[in-house]
C-alpha cells in the first residue's frame, strides 16, 4: 500500500528521520538559497520521514515554474513549461553519486516510454562543478533525456523545497505539472512507470 501524505508543510520538516533521508542517497550541503514558494504551489513534506510519497489528484499542487541552462547544449535554456501537457519525471542527479549511476538506465527506459505518450524525463544535474565530466557521464551511458545544469541546485526551491541534501531525488508530475509522487531514493523503471501509467490514463 502506497503511503499517503498527511499535510503540506511550508518548509522541509526537520525531524529525527532526517538521518534516514541522508541514508537514502548521496548527501551534499543544502543550497544557500533554498526558499519557500508561494502557498498555492507544492510544499514538500515527508511525513514520518517517508522515502516514497504519493499524492491523490485532490492533494496535488503544481510546482513553481523554473528554467536553467542545458547541460549538453550550453547557451540553450530549458524551462519547465517546455514539458507542459505531458507526464514528466524530474530527476535530481550527479555523476558523483553511486545510486544515480545505478538508476540512469532505468531513467532512460522511463524516458523512452514516456516519449511515446508526449512525456519526458528531465534531469537536474547538481553538485557537478565540472560540466565536462557530467556531459561525459551522459554520453557514456547513452542517455538521451535533457538535463538542466544546476550545480548549486537552485531548482530545489521551485520544487517546493525538496531536500537538496538527498540525491538522487525523483519527482513525478502529472499532465498539469502537479506533483503526483516523490522518491527520495534510487528508483527502478518498473516502480516509476507504475505511477506514470496511472497518470497517463487520467483525464485532464
Amino acid at each position: 500500500m502506497q503511503p499517503q501524505p498527511h499535510t503540506f508543510a511550508r518548509r522541509v520538516l526537520i525531524t529525527p528521520a532526517a538521518a534516514l533521508l541522508l541514508l537514502a542517497g548521496c548527501s551534499s550541503q543544502p543550497a544557500a538559497d533554498e526558499g519557500v514558494i508561494a502557498a498555492e504551489t507544492f510544499q514538500f513534506a515527508s511525513p514520518g520521514g517517508q522515502l516514497e510519497i504519493r499524492y491523490s489528484p485532490a492533494e496535488r499542487k503544481p510546482i513553481a515554474p523554473f528554467s536553467g541552462e542545458s547541460l549538453m547544449d550550453p547557451g540553450h535554456t530549458i524551462a519547465s513549461e517546455d514539458f507542459a501537457g505531458g507526464v514528466t519525471v524530474l530527476s535530481a542527479w550527479g555523476q558523483w553519486c553511486g545510486p544515480c549511476r545505478t538508476e540512469i538506465d532505468d531513467l532512460q527506459e522511463i524516458h523512452e516510454t514516456l516519449q511515446r505518450h508526449g512525456g519526458s524525463v528531465l534531469g537536474i544535474n547538481v553538485r557537478d562543478n565540472s560540466r565536462a565530466i557530467a556531459q561525459d557521464f551522459i554520453t557514456d551511458n547513452g542517455a538521451t533525456y535533457p538535463s538542466i545544469y544546476d550545480p548549486p541546485f537552485k531548482t530545489a526551491a521551485a520544487l517546493g523545497g525538496v531536500p537538496a541534501s538527498v540525491i538522487p531525488t525523483t519527482i513525478v508530475l502529472d499532465k498539469q505539472q502537479r506533483v503526483a509522487a516523490v522518491f527520495l531514493r534510487a528508483i527502478t523503471a518498473d516502480e516509476v512507470l507504475a505511477v506514470t501509467n496511472e497518470l497517463e490514463s487520467e483525464t485532464a
